[in-house]
């Protein structure tokens, strides 16, 4: 077993290149274009495996980002790459948004529109466009948030719906995931949704997108966290009410950070005073209540059995150092960094493959107990460990920042 490497700026930078050469290298799809559907645990390509948009949206975005974090060209090619075939074979040239699903031809296999999904892909766009300057990327995006809020938002009792189908009508079956609940709204759409806005409002900081960036904020403090407990509820019907049968420990940390991102990209002071208490106080109380037997942040906590899973997938680590990273720098309270450093280690020592690259889902500890799933594949792409090794990088740079700072203000004072 490799010991850890410390927890630092250049740790997190190094990790950032060990995943993008990792995709670069294993996931190009030379014979059909794009990328590969899957990648199996063992680094068997699976060839024929069908295309699903959230992978390449999440290619899409991690490219871009890493291009411009790192300045690489190689990143710039993969999401130049990644751009050219969500618009060949996944943007809608009929009904307008994008596809869910296409074989490994690119032909289209599944024509609904998961909100979800319109939203990861306005994220990826508004990313390739910072890379770029490609306004046709940036336009697009525009063009899948006008859908959305045509035909997704909920008049009457807000919020967005979860899918429809290709025609944008209404659709029985909504689910996003085999594991989800059938029920027309729920957390981690309206999260993505969040995070998507986030992004545009960025680029395109008009009232239409300031609203709907405001509104969504309100939604997570009404209807979405829960006063009492600050979890996540994560099912609910048309009117808002509850069908939750665990807690998504995972969500919760990852909610923590977005939402603060969300308020820091809106800018509105009075919404940012109102709301951070929330934000530290999620990050509290998954810090009292998630750890788990190894220092790692558990999945979920089930209602029936009144038991958590201690099982570890590989999301759910990287959002933790994220989350309470950006609660160490909100608070300055040592134990959430103590708390990254732990996660950290058990990400070295159980999900990262130091033998054939890029993080197990399951930690190789918990593996016995659990069905081998692959490395790459419809829900699993650079996305979270990738972003989370940037953002952890952006927050070593702002805590040092502000330390200097401080540094530099008591010396005047003195």
């Amino acid at each position: 077993m490799l010991v850890a490497n410390s927890l630092n700026r250049d740790t997190a930078f190094n990790e950032l290149i060990h995943i993008g050469d990792w995709w670069m290298q294993h996931c190009q799809d030379t014979q059909f274009g794009g990328f590969v559907g899957q990648v199996n645990y063992d680094g068997k390509v699976e060839s024929c495996a069908s295309k699903g948009i959230v992978l390449n949206t999440r290619i899409l975005w991690f490219f871009s980002e890493a291009a411009r974090f790192t300045g690489r060209q190689d990143y710039r090619q993969m999401a130049d790459r990644a751009y050219q075939y969500l618009l060949d074979c996944f943007d809608d040239k009929v009904h307008g948004g994008i596809v869910w699903e296409v074989d490994h031809q690119g032909a289209v296999l599944s024509a609904k529109k998961q909100t979800y999904a319109q939203c990861f892909a306005i994220y990826a766009l508004c990313a390739y466009y910072q890379l770029t300057g490609k306004q046709v990327a940036l336009d697009k995006a525009w063009s899948y948030f006008e859908l959305v809020e045509q035909h997704c938002w909920d008049q009457q009792d807000k919020g967005y719906i979860e899918a429809l189908d290709g025609q944008w009508q209404l659709l029985d079956d909504v689910r996003l995931s085999d594991k989800d609940q059938n029920t027309p709204k729920s957390m981690n759409t309206h999260l993505h949704v969040l995070e998507a806005y986030s992004a545009l409002y960025l680029l395109k900081p008009e009232t239409k997108v300031a609203d709907a960036l405001r509104g969504l904020i309100d939604i997570f403090a009404e209807r979405i966290i829960d006063q009492g407990s600050s979890h996540l509820k994560l099912f609910f019907d048309m009117q808002w009410q509850d069908y939750s049968t665990f807690y998504s420990y995972g969500h919760d940390i990852e909610c923590s950070w977005l939402l603060w991102e969300a308020l820091e990209i809106l800018g509105d002071e009075d919404y940012l005073q109102k709301y951070r208490p929330l934000v530290v106080d999620m990050a509290k109380v998954c810090a009292e209540q998630a750890i788990g037997e190894h220092g790692q942040v558990c999945d979920e906590y089930v209602f029936a059995c009144q038991s958590i899973h201690q099982t570890s997938d590989w999301w759910v680590q990287a959002e933790a150092l994220v989350g309470f990273m950006n609660a160490y720098h909100l608070t300055g309270e040592a134990h959430y960094f103590e708390l990254c450093e732990q996660i950290w280690d058990f990400t070295q020592k159980y999900h990262i493959d130091h033998e054939k690259g890029e993080w197990h889902w399951v930690a190789s500890i918990y593996q016995a107990q659990a069905e081998p799933k692959y490395k790459v594949g419809f829900w699993k792409a650079p996305y979270h460990n990738g972003r989370a090794m940037m953002e952890m990088c952006r927050l070593f740079d702002a805590i040092e920042k502000n330390n200097i700072a401080t540094t530099v203000q008591n010396s005047v004072s003195i």
